[in-house]
């Protein structure tokens, strides 16, 4: 008799099925958390849909990297953290009942989030890709792409005191926008049209910042051209859908810095998540305005294709693992 728990396997391209598979156990310096909830990312829909080089299945709870729960379990020599801590972590198994996490990375929400889902890995992300920014006051910074992230870069732009263009598809992304400080919104529908109007925006230089949130060829051509000489684009959307061309002739004219804002460093990534958690435990971002769709665990297909599609007052998707029973109740 071994305790269990269920997962979401993806079997095939858009095919999720619900195993029951044992629970995981926390090695060294590991800790294993009881999860309430798990975010669903843009980078999933890529994988769920089917990639030239993907296997089946994948493994179970997989795709699930924005966790939150609690720690029921660790692991030896792991001090500092208790079972009964509420945390959010950088995991990567999290569609699934529990998932087992390092001790060093993971942080121990404060009483302020009590009850509140809190997807801290794309927090943490938002965050180290600001600071890759190096965004200063005074500046214009143009975000091509409002979604969750491009939302908090939105925030975090505007805190710093820029100016922020928001540029996206949707009217309401752009509402959105607003509400998260940019100053002037431009719906993202004919290329030569937004060009136009930044260049009127800026008095024909351009972005100082330009942060591309989208991840597909048209946002990155476009983030080319808006950017001022001298300026700094930064990639931010996850290009993992194949090969990308840029304009090497123009980005060496005007001698720009291009930085690919995505860590790798687990140090680097646990500051992005600590900076974050502690800004919404402040009250600077508004996370209910975010976390727009709920789906339970056996719904994690529809929850992925949702993000995809965008039904009308999409921002973000969200796994509620709470409801599952605790292991104890589930037996194999």
């Amino acid at each position: 008799m071994s305790e269990t728990m269920p997962a979401a396997v993806l079997t095939a391209p858009a095919t999720m099925e619900m195993a029951e598979i044992p629970l995981p156990v926390p090695g060294a310096g590991e800790v294993r958390v009881r999860l309430e909830g798990c975010g669903v990312c843009a980078s999933n829909v890529e994988p769920f849909e089917g990639q030239p080089w993907s296997t089946f299945p994948g493994e179970p709870g997989g795709l699930g990297h924005e966790g939150w729960g609690v720690v029921d379990a660790l692991g030896a020599g792991v001090t500092g953290i208790a079972v009964g801590d509420r945390v959010a972590f950088l995991g990567g198994r999290s569609f699934a009942g529990y998932d087992v996490a390092r001790a060093d990375q993971l942080v121990v929400l404060p009483p302020a989030l009590a009850g509140r889902p809190v997807p801290g890995e794309p927090l943490g992300c938002a965050f180290n890709i600001f600071r890759r920014s190096a965004i200063e006051a005074g500046q214009t910074v143009a975000i091509i792409g409002i979604g969750f992230l491009g939302a908090v870069l939105c925030r975090l732009a505007s805190d710093a005191g820029t100016r922020v263009i928001a540029i996206s598809r949707r009217s309401e992304s752009l509402d959105l926008a607003r509400k998260f400080g940019a100053a002037e919104t431009i719906p993202m529908h004919d290329h030569h049209a937004i060009i136009a109007e930044v260049q009127r925006l800026t008095d024909g230089r351009g972005c100082d910042r330009v942060i591309e949130a989208v991840g597909k060829q048209w946002p990155l051509d476009l983030a080319g051209e808006l950017v001022a000489e001298g300026g700094r684009l930064v990639i931010a959307g996850y290009h993992q859908d194949g090969p990308r061309q840029v304009s090497m002739q123009m980005w060496n004219w005007k001698g720009i810095d291009v930085v690919n804002a995505h860590e790798r460093d687990p140090a680097v990534q646990l500051r992005g998540l600590r900076e974050a958690v502690d800004a919404v435990a402040a009250g600077r971002l508004d996370l209910e305005a975010l976390m727009t769709h709920r789906y339970p665990l056996e719904q994690v297909a529809e929850a992925i294709e949702a993000t995809r599609d965008k039904p009308t007052g999409f921002v973000k998707a969200w796994i509620d693992l709470a409801s599952l029973p605790p292991s104890g109740e589930r037996k194999a």
